[in-house]
């Protein structure tokens, strides 16, 4: 939508923006930032700057200080900066005080995310869901993002008598709204008869953040061929694959990556997505060993889990990328702490695997490295879980 490469012009230059603030210190926003590049990279731009303002809290009117948005402006006019992204979700009043400073596009981290979700929406479900979730940003913003939506009844008779060209498509986008809407709830009902017919077989789901290798797992597991790439948000549709490891079939779903911040607009327009997750039986949560901050993931999608109300159920950690994971190696004589910076892989597998009530495994996809374990640990799960919901079942014996 915002961030391709228009007529040669090469990818959209831009420049971050966060707020270091009581709740949230620098270190905390910098890790944000990175993940914003991330995205940024992920839309087809490139981010030549950032900038980071310590503040108590939000300018309810410009986010930043008004020192800072100067700053920010003359950085913007003297590299001829295209676009300007927010770490956090900006009101429409907002983005019109910074526009009127800034004189170049606006986004913040929400529309920056719907933007990749419309980029990599390859179905009609999911497009319908990415819609949905854009006019339900859009419409409290219409005061500054003037569009003329496509009218879909015509044009003569259609405006009501008075009415302004904003207020004309303000009823639009709440007709849209509405009809995609009806068009989600009869795809749900479709889907939940589907699920219930699959209702003979244990369910797992692939769960996790963003770009952790979940469909490279499916794809390894089911030997599919499902689409992957190093991007955020690489899958959006919901990816269903009988597999069986040794005698024992099961279903096996990927799902969309979970990511610090998520727009709550998306959550319930991927209603359907989400409803794999909350009916299976077992969710392997993918975790990226070789993130940085990957017990911060972990945690965001913990979250995300308890919001959806599915947190109750048996769930494996699996620790992905073994093979990408790199330490500071400490010297015999270091007397600095231990951090979770300079611990080896084998130090976090066994604290990880020493907590009470651990279930978990550490792998590489990519590498197939610790596969066969990883197909046991899968088997004896989704074998004792098929003993209490089908007993009467007589398929399964031992694993070799």
């Amino acid at each position: 939508m915002i961030l391709n490469d228009l007529k040669g012009k090469g990818p959209e230059r831009a420049v971050l923006v966060g707020l270091a603030t009581q709740q949230q210190n620098r270190e905390k926003t910098d890790e944000y930032l990175d993940e914003l590049e991330f995205l940024v990279e992920t839309a087809g731009g490139v981010v030549v700057q950032r900038f980071i303002q310590g503040i108590d809290h939000e300018n309810s009117r410009t986010y930043v200080g008004t020192g800072k948005l100067e700053e920010i402006a003359a950085y913007v006019k003297i590299e001829n900066i295209d676009l300007v992204v927010f770490d956090d979700e900006l009101s429409g009043s907002q983005i019109r005080n910074i526009e009127a400073v800034l004189e170049c596009k606006i986004l913040d981290r929400t529309n920056l995310i719907l933007d990749i979700f419309a980029k990599n929406a390859r179905t009609s479900h999911a497009k319908a869901q990415v819609e949905l979730a854009q006019l339900q940003y859009i419409l409290p913003r219409l005061t500054r993002m003037w569009t003329h939506l496509e009218r879909q009844r015509g044009g003569i008779g259609f405006r009501g008598p008075g009415e302004t060209e904003i207020e004309t498509d303000r009823r639009i986008i709440r007709t849209k709204i509405s009809l995609l809407k009806d068009k989600l709830e009869e795809i749900d009902m479709q889907q939940a008869t589907q699920r219930k017919n699959r209702q003979s077989l244990i369910r797992v789901a692939l769960v996790g953040y963003t770009n952790v290798g979940k469909s490279t797992i499916m794809n390894m597991l089911s030997k599919s061929d499902v689409y992957t790439e190093n991007k955020l948000f690489a899958t959006l549709d919901t990816t269903v694959r009988k597999v069986v490891v040794e005698n024992l079939p099961f279903l096996l779903s990927d799902t969309v990556g979970f990511i610090r911040k998520l727009p709550h607009g998306l959550i319930e327009s991927f209603k359907s997505t989400l409803d794999e997750v909350r009916e299976s039986d077992i969710l392997l949560h993918i975790v990226d060993i070789s993130h940085p901050e990957f017990e911060a993931q972990i945690e965001t999608v913990n979250q995300t889990l308890q919001e959806i109300g599915v947190s109750d159920k048996k769930i494996v950690l699996v620790f992905n990328k073994i093979d990408a994971y790199t330490y500071d190696k400490k010297e015999d004589d270091d007397l600095s702490p231990v951090t979770k910076l300079n611990y080896s892989l084998e130090e976090l597998q066994e604290q990880w695997m020493s907590k009470e009530n651990a279930n978990c495994i550490f792998i590489s996809a990519i590498e197939k490295e610790n596969y066969h374990p990883f197909r046991a640990l899968l088997y004896n799960e989704i074998k004792d879980l098929h003993a209490i919901k089908y007993p009467f079942d007589n398929f399964l014996y031992p694993m070799e």
